[in-house]
C-alpha cells in the first residue's frame, strides 16, 4: 500500500485519521518537532485503545521555524494530507493569537511547497484541509465551494491558508482543499464541549439556538481524506459537512439525551454572556453556516453518519 505523509498528525483530527490509514493497510508517517516523543505518546494511546494497525507507522522530524522537513520521509511519500495549524478555538482571539493561527497554515504550506520543490520525491497529491470558516453567516443562503471568502477573520484565514496551499500545483501535484464542517469525535473538539453542562444533566443552548450548525462525524470526515487520495478524478475544493446540518439546539439536546434520558433541563446561555466569554470568537459560535456536501458526493462518497441522531447515537449511545 503507499504511504501519507502527514503534517497536523498529533490533533485529534491527525490521529483519527492515521488510525484509519493504518487499518486500511497504508503506512503512514507522521511530522513532529519531537519524533520519539510523539512516537511514545501514540503507542501508548493505541494501546489504551486497543487498536490493532495492519500498516506501519513512523515519526519524522520537521520544523516550520527553520523551514526542515527529513528529506528521507519526503522521499518515501506517495500522498500528503496537511493537517498542520493552531487549534482556532483554544484560546481567545487577541491579535497575537489571530496572527498565530493565520502563520501556523500558511508558513507549514510554504514549507511543504519549498521541500517539494527542492527535494526528490514521488508524491502525487496533496489533501489539505480548509474549513467552512471560509463562509460568513448564511443568511438563508446554502454555501456551495464557488462562493468567496467572508471578510472577517475566519474568512480571511482560510483564504490565506487555501492559497498558500495552491502553489504545490506548480510542483504538479494533484491537489484537493477538503473545507471541514465542526468534527464530532469523542476525543476533544466540539462535542466535548456539549458533554460537559449534560454530565451535570443540563443542556446548555448558546443564544437562541436557532443557528445552523454544518458537522461532521470524525469516522465520516475520515473516510474522506482516504476517499480524495484514492480518487485520482478529485481536484480543488469540495465542502465536508453532513448532508442535514442541524440547529445549535437540536445538537445541544440530542447530546444530553442520549447522556441523560429526558431529564436533562435546558439552560439558555444569552448572548451578551457569550460575548463577554469569548470575545469576538462568539461570532463563530453564533452565526448560522449551511453548507452544501453535493460535489463531494457527486465524486461517490456517501456518508455513514448523515444525520445528528444517527452520529450521536453512534458516539454517545
Amino acid at each position: 500500500m503507499p504511504t501519507v505523509l502527514i503534517t497536523g498528525g498529533t490533533g485529534m483530527i491527525g490521529t483519527a485519521l492515521s488510525r484509519h490509514l493504518l487499518q486500511q493497510g497504508y503506512d503512514v508517517i507522521i511530522l513532529s518537532r519531537n519524533p520519539i516523543e510523539t512516537a511514545t505518546a501514540y503507542k501508548t494511546t493505541s494501546q489504551q485503545n486497543s487498536f490493532r494497525p495492519s500498516g506501519r507507522i513512523y515519526y519524522a522530524k520537521w520544523n516550520t521555524d527553520t523551514m526542515m522537513i527529513d528529506p528521507q520521509a519526503l522521499a518515501q511519500a506517495d500522498h500528503i494530507v496537511h493537517l498542520a495549524g493552531e487549534g482556532v478555538a483554544k484560546k481567545r482571539w487577541t491579535k497575537k493569537r489571530k496572527e498565530e493561527i493565520r502563520l501556523s497554515r500558511t508558513k507549514s504550506s510554504e514549507l511543504l511547497f519549498k521541500c517539494l520543490n527542492t527535494h526528490p520525491n514521488k508524491v502525487k497529491s496533496v489533501v489539505s484541509a480548509s474549513a467552512i470558516g471560509w463562509y460568513g453567516p448564511d443568511n438563508g443562503t446554502v454555501f456551495t465551494e464557488e462562493m468567496p471568502a467572508a471578510e472577517d477573520f475566519l474568512g480571511q484565514t482560510c483564504q490565506a491558508w487555501e492559497e498558500s496551499i495552491d502553489q504545490v500545483q506548480k510542483s504538479g501535484k494533484r491537489l484537493v482543499k477538503l473545507r471541514l464542517g465542526i468534527a464530532l469525535s469523542n476525543e476533544g473538539g466540539a462535542l466535548a464541549e456539549f458533554k460537559r453542562p449534560a454530565r451535570f444533566g443540563m443542556a446548555a443552548v448558546l443564544g437562541s439556538g436557532n443557528q445552523v450548525v454544518s458537522w461532521i462525524h470524525i469516522d465520516d470526515l475520515c473516510r474522506a481524506f482516504i476517499h480524495a487520495i484514492e480518487t485520482p478524478e478529485m481536484h480543488g475544493v469540495y465542502n465536508l459537512a453532513a448532508p442535514e446540518p442541524c440547529t445549535n439546539k437540536e445538537l445541544t439536546l440530542g447530546v444530553a439525551k442520549a447522556m441523560n434520558g429526558a431529564l436533562s433541563i435546558p439552560l439558555k446561555v444569552p448572548t451578551f454572556v457569550l460575548k463577554l466569554m469569548l470575545g469576538e470568537m462568539s461570532i463563530e459560535v453564533l452565526k448560522s453556516t449551511t453548507v452544501s456536501s453535493e460535489k463531494i458526493q457527486n465524486t461517490g462518497f456517501t456518508f455513514i453518519y448523515p444525520t445528528i441522531q444517527s452520529a450521536v447515537k453512534h458516539l454517545i449511545g
